[in-house]
């Protein structure tokens, strides 16, 4: 019997990976809260992309018996949806953030809200269209419980889309959280005129600040130097893809926070989440820098210029600090 696949979410990531799960030979029922495909057969986030027909789009409560779930619904609105998973299916979290007000983590939404399913997250550094495509990637699925971690990860993986299994969930979800954020602030970078090499600098002393929390986290500083670390990291202060890479390009080039958030075709999690991580990194004592002067900028409390001469006025140290050689 073919495995039977749900998706939650019909964005651009929920139909991308609707597009690879059917790629596993799996049918997949990929639930959206309007069901209109175009009359191309694509969803209107991805209109390139023609859905093939084991794929199945409805705006109805899903019933039934999955594999797995794969859960594409941003951070903030997660709470909304996970009621409508079925009872007993491995759901695995695809959304990285941290829930405002809560200050939890997508896998501890899951928990308060359906203790009964078991849970993993994804993380990588994946862009919706490319994955879509077909093109050569990577990520990592990580759960509590390391044989679920496996055993998603190897009813996934495709000789295009590699999974690696971890343990570290508190270490994927900060990296997924925190690279929005970092990516926001590569974007005014490079929207004001500030050069590559501020940039490079930003990208290299925001994977430290990432690490830092992360370890306070009890995480492990290798998972920040993984896939959803350092190659999320990288592949969102960088690419032009990413829309909050694309926010912070506006925002440098004198835009007003809500203005750039209206231009944009989908939701920059960096937003509502630099206020959270500055939060969460304040509880657990850890140094923050650009994560306090992204938050106060996005709320108009900081200029650019203050924000520079802040992160670049700070007192000298060495660059390897022993926090971070666990």
């Amino acid at each position: 019997m073919s495995r039977q696949i749900l998706v939650l979410g019909a964005g651009a990531w929920g139909t991308a990976l609707a597009l690879h799960a059917a790629r596993t030979g799996a049918y997949v029922r990929v639930w959206a809260r309007t069901a209109a495909p175009l009359p191309s057969g694509a969803m209107p986030k991805l209109p390139d992309f023609p859905l093939p027909g084991t794929i199945r789009v409805s705006s109805a409560p899903p019933v039934g018996t999955f594999d797995c779930a794969l859960v594409a619904i941003p951070t903030q609105h997660l709470a909304t949806v996970l009621p409508l998973l079925p009872a007993d299916v491995p759901t695995i979290l695809c959304c990285k953030g941290i829930e405002r007000g809560t200050l939890a983590f997508p896998l501890d939404i899951l928990a308060r809200i359906r203790p009964d399913l078991p849970g993993a997250v994804l993380s990588g550094p994946n862009f919706a269209r490319e994955i879509a495509a077909g093109l050569p990637a990577a990520a990592v699925i990580a759960a509590g419980n390391m044989v679920r971690a496996s055993a998603l990860a190897d009813l996934l993986s495709t000789p295009t889309f590699r999974l690696y299994a971890s343990h570290d969930c508190s270490g994927v979800q900060l990296g997924g959280a925190a690279k929005n954020v970092m990516a926001v602030a590569a974007g005014i970078t490079i929207g004001a005129g500030l050069g590559e090499n501020a940039r490079a600098a930003l990208i290299t002393r925001g994977l430290a600040e990432m690490t830092r929390l992360a370890l306070a986290l009890g995480a492990q500083a290798a998972t920040l130097a993984g896939l959803s670390g350092l190659g999320d990291l990288l592949l969102t202060c960088t690419g032009n893809a990413s829309r909050n890479y694309q926010m912070g390009l506006a925002l440098g080039q004198g835009a007003k926070t809500q203005d750039a958030v209206a231009g944009l075709p989908g939701v920059a999690e960096g937003v509502t989440t630099a206020e959270a991580l500055l939060t969460l990194s304040r509880q657990h004592g850890v140094d923050a820098p650009i994560t306090e002067c992204i938050a106060a900028f996005l709320e108009g409390r900081l200029t650019l210029a203050q924000a520079q001469a802040r992160l670049l006025g700070r007192p000298l140290k060495s660059e390897i600090e022993p926090g971070l050689r666990a």
